[in-house]
């Protein structure tokens, strides 16, 4: 379409990007050396996409499409096989006159319109928008994997894949087309910034969503993907070493994998369900990038509490709060804000998230004896000077911990409570005395994640103010508040990433005395406020005042937490 020296000369001088040497030069490297036009155009001009092909369209008398409003017909989607689409990076968005209107990041490519004309049978038009948003297009519109399950459907003829199942899946090739899709099905997780993925069979369907920012996100599959459902479990119980024949019991396995030089744990568990076997995967990156304190969420005045928390020499530092609440991502952030050459620093985790060069971390394996109990009595003879258990569950541990601490030992760990308080009655129903509890531990941190607004949507919201009243925001000298609106940057949630909400809870002379009393949670927590405590809802508002979250995230996340003091 466009090949001539001239016409391509004419073209980039009429965006008004390049000066007439810069063309000639483009030009030229391109006609010794090929390449691709649009790259170089790029390269030189110094713009993104996003800011070039608007310009570029204008010059070449084409469309400059926004594809997040574009809803293509199931009859428009069907004239390019998947595997067309895939390749090319294009998206068909309707028939119009006869002629079909395609999406393409590049209309410099050899060959392009005479391929899409073949493969579809109609007149092209072409319309440009940037990669980012073709690729996003193209998973929504066919699914992830769409041309993986064409391949497969081309393999096996239509037929069922009874083959496939019967050879042994350790001999598979890697290019192999279930060992594909299972492999794009995770790497796509690892983009999207998903912790979890979810497999889950339905009577006429395979589902499966992954966990993003806390909440559950259908992904969008192609057709026809149930047929596939035992061959996918197949081999994901071959990635982790599971029994593959064995589908009436649950199983538990794990895999490695390395994605963009970082190391990937997968814990993987499946479940017998009506309709076959349910699989669930939490990703775990081992070697991700630490978080430091600034960027935990936390206020000032929390900061610099917990900056002197961290550095006492002895005692208790518990974080609580519910599964998925960041508790592990808080302490693995204390240990690393103080490890030094000085500190010798041992942990007892199950599993290990994150590895942390200087710190000793030592896997639990309690299929062979070494529980938190049993490691935590080892690690005393080790001479540490900071302990980190991952998880107090029991009161064999929670008397070691204690006695840790009496010995001169700083020792974090977590609790599974609603708030800080809670985790002093925990303890005592656990059967640890009240007088060790007292003695022992210096503070309690309650946190919740919630969602942060996308700054891209994000818009002004108008509340009640009876409804805000209720539900005790703090009104007097509102500012502007936000709500989520939804675009193609955050997947049209209206979030994204997320921010702790926290309650620390520092043990006084007058909280020890309640607990050495056994007083109730309501109370300690009563006394705490007074003398100066932020609530976890309180802390939430504040964070809505500033803008970074809404009201709707911090009721979610802290409905089971007693704001109300």
């Amino acid at each position: 379409m466009i090949q001539l020296p001239t016409r391509s000369a004419r073209i980039l001088e009429q965006t008004g990007c390049f000066e007439p040497e810069e063309i000639s030069s483009i030009l030229h490297a391109r006609e010794q050396e090929g390449g691709n036009l649009l790259h170089r155009c790029l390269e030189v001009s110094g713009l993104s996409e996003e800011t070039f092909l608007p310009k570029l369209a204008a010059a070449m008398a084409l469309t400059f499409v926004s594809l997040g409003q574009e809803v293509p017909a199931p009859d428009v989607l069907a004239l390019f096989p998947a595997k067309v689409v895939y390749h090319y990076k294009v998206v068909p968005l309707s028939v119009e006159e006869g002629s079909l209107r395609v999406a393409t990041r590049d209309p410099f490519r050899p060959g392009l319109v005479e391929a899409l004309q073949l493969s579809s049978g109609h007149r092209i038009r072409l319309g440009l928008a940037p990669l980012a948003e073709i690729e996003k297009a193209i998973k929504r519109l066919y699914g992830v994997g769409g041309e993986t399950i064409e391949e497969m459907l081309e393999e096996d003829g239509g037929e069922d894949i009874d083959a496939l199942l019967d050879a042994d899946p350790n001999e598979l090739d890697e290019e192999a087309s279930v060992v594909k899709f299972v492999n794009q099905i995770i790497w796509e997780a690892h983009q999207e910034g998903a912790t979890d993925i979810h497999m889950e069979p339905m009577e006429k369907d395979l589902r499966i969503r992954y966990r993003i920012d806390g909440v559950l996100v259908q992904v969008p599959l192609p057709a026809r993907l149930k047929r596939y459902q035992a061959a996918i479990i197949s081999r994901l119980k071959v990635m982790s070493n599971m029994d593959i024949a064995e589908k009436r019991l649950p199983q538990d396995g794990r895999i490695g994998l390395r994605i963009r030089g970082e190391d990937i744990d997968i814990r993987v568990s499946t479940m017998p369900t009506v309709y076959g076997e349910s699989v669930s995967l939490r990703l775990l990156m081992r070697q991700s990038t630490l978080l430091g304190m600034e960027k935990l969420g936390l206020t000032p005045q929390d900061a610099a509490k917990l900056e002197k928390l961290i550095s006492r020499p002895h005692g208790i530092l518990m974080v609580t709060g519910p599964t998925g609440s960041g508790k592990s991502t808080s302490l693995y952030t204390y240990l690393n804000t103080i490890n030094s050459v000085d500190k010798r620093i041992l942990t007892c985790e199950d599993p290990i998230e994150y590895e942390i060069p200087g710190i000793n971390q030592i896997q639990m394996k309690p299929e062979i004896g070494l529980t938190f109990a049993v490691g935590l009595r080892h690690i005393l003879r080790q001479d540490p000077d900071v302990i980190m258990i991952g998880e107090i569950r029991d009161r064999e541990t929670s008397e070691i911990a204690v006695q840790a601490a009496l010995t001169g030992h700083l020792v974090f760990s977590t609790l599974h409570t609603n708030d800080a308080a809670s985790g002093f009655t925990r303890l005592l129903d656990m059967g640890v005395e009240p007088f060790l509890v007292a003695s022992s531990i210096e503070a309690l941190i309650a946190q919740r994640l919630v969602r942060t607004l996308c700054q891209d949507c994000k818009v002004a919201a108008d509340y009640d103010e009876g409804y805000l009243k209720d539900i005790q925001f703090p009104v007097e000298g509102m500012d502007t508040i936000y709500k989520a609106g939804g675009c193609e940057a955050c997947r049209n949630t209206g979030y994204r990433g997320r921010t702790g909400i926290y309650e620390i809870l520092t043990v006084s002379d007058d909280i020890r005395q309640h607990i050495i009393a056994r007083d109730p949670a309501s109370r300690i927590k009563a006394t705490a406020v007074k003398q100066g405590m932020t609530p976890l809802r309180d802390d939430g508002w504040s964070k809505v005042l500033n803008g970074t979250t809404t009201i709707e995230e911090v009721l979610r996340v802290s409905d089971d937490a007693d704001e109300a003091v």
